[in-house]
């Protein structure tokens, strides 16, 4: 069994890096990177990892701390699917995790105990080739999921300084759903130009972009990503520096027999401002519809959770007027914050237009702005 804080090296396989995203929070991904850290990709048995039920918790940003909290979480990486191609077109799937245990050691502290799943060894041990690795603190100080993707994906092909991309390729990497960034305005803004901003500042390497092959007028279809090293970043953080830094939880971990109702099904929105969000929604939405909920609010308003459940609030207020059935009550919230996403975006861009009378842009290139149509 691995210990905490042993290493701080992250290997990852290539075709594990090239796999479709599978849903996983910022707090997942990071975890996953934190396992991967853990664990010697060249002794199996190091398999299991154990951490501190304080370091979890930290790194997993509860809001509360309690025995279903837990559950949710572990549950949610229990789920974890990964669908590796076969030659002949098809697919096999299983589980990343296999196991999990919340428990007492023998001095009565709490800890949370994880092993992989016995189909995915493969994809995490005894490796030779074909893998590329970073050290642990390039993941931590990364905000979205978005982010820490972006970087891993750029990551694997640092040597080779040079990456091309279909639209549609990098989308389903970095796990955006499709009805995410469907403008290509938002999309550069939002996911190329914040990434490119965030690794920059946060990780040992940075990165450029440029129009690769086109389609009709002038739509990018591919993009071409140049990756040097990066001397600018902050200082590296340890992941003891990074779990100080987290808010320390206030209520005591219970540690009570579970009752009744500790184990009733509970689900776990991914991260203290998404179960904000999903309780603001009074749980309407499923998980992944909050996902986006949330990733849109971020971009209208910022990491003001307090004013995140303050609009989003009025929104479902607003809802419940104009449109108080259940059916399409979705679609018809994505509508609405959508249009103020856009309207935010459109008086921003007023704002940077130069005073000169030629165009700022090519028309041509932004004849067509969805990106949508280019998505299988």
């Amino acid at each position: 069994m691995s210990k905490l804080f042993e290493t701080t090296i992250v290997e990852k396989r290539n075709v594990l890096n090239e796999l479709r995203s599978n849903n996983m929070t910022l707090q997942e991904l990071r975890f996953f990177s934190i396992y991967l850290s853990k664990i010697n990709p060249r002794d199996i048995s190091t398999r299991v990892v154990r951490f501190p039920i304080e370091d979890f918790q930290r790194i997993m940003g509860f809001g509360k701390m309690n025995i279903r909290q837990l559950r949710a979480s572990t549950d949610s990486l229990l789920t974890k699917i990964v669908h590796i191609p076969t030659e002949r077109g098809g697919y096999t799937s299983f589980q990343l995790f296999k196991e999990c245990c919340v428990d007492q050691d023998d001095n009565g502290k709490w800890f949370m105990e994880i092993d992989a799943h016995d189909k995915a060894l493969p994809l995490m041990f005894d490796f030779k080739s074909r893998y590329f690795k970073y050290e642990l603190w390039n993941a931590l100080r990364l905000k979205s999921p978005n982010q820490l993707r972006m970087y891993e994906i750029l990551k694997q092909y640092e040597n080779i300084g040079r990456r091309e991309l279909k639209i549609t390729e990098l989308r389903e990497l970095l796990g955006i759903d499709k009805n995410e960034y469907t403008y290509w305005q938002n999309f550069k803004v939002r996911v190329l130009d914040s990434c490119q901003q965030a690794l920059k500042e946060t990780t040992d390497i940075c990165y450029t972009y440029e129009r690769g092959r086109t389609g009709k007028g002038g739509k990018w279809l591919t993009i071409i990503f140049h990756i040097q090293k990066n001397k600018q970043y902050s200082d590296p953080l340890t992941l003891s520096q990074f779990i100080q830094m987290q808010p320390k939880q206030t209520e005591k971990f219970s540690e009570q027999p579970l009752s009744e109702e500790d184990l009733e099904d509970v689900t776990d929105y991914g991260g203290t401002l998404a179960n904000l969000l999903a309780e603001t929604c009074n749980y309407e939405f499923t998980v992944q519809q909050i996902k986006i909920v949330k990733e849109i609010l971020l971009e209208i308003i910022g990491e003001n959770y307090g004013a995140c459940s303050a609009y989003l609030k009025r929104q479902m207020n607003i809802m419940d007027i104009y449109r108080p059935k259940k059916e399409k009550r979705f679609s018809y919230l994505l509508k609405m914050m959508q249009n103020d996403l856009n309207n935010k975006l459109e008086q921003e861009s007023l704002k940077n237009q130069p005073t000169s009378n030629a165009a700022a842009y090519d028309l041509e290139e932004y004849d067509s702005t969805s990106v949508a149509d280019e998505m299988e």
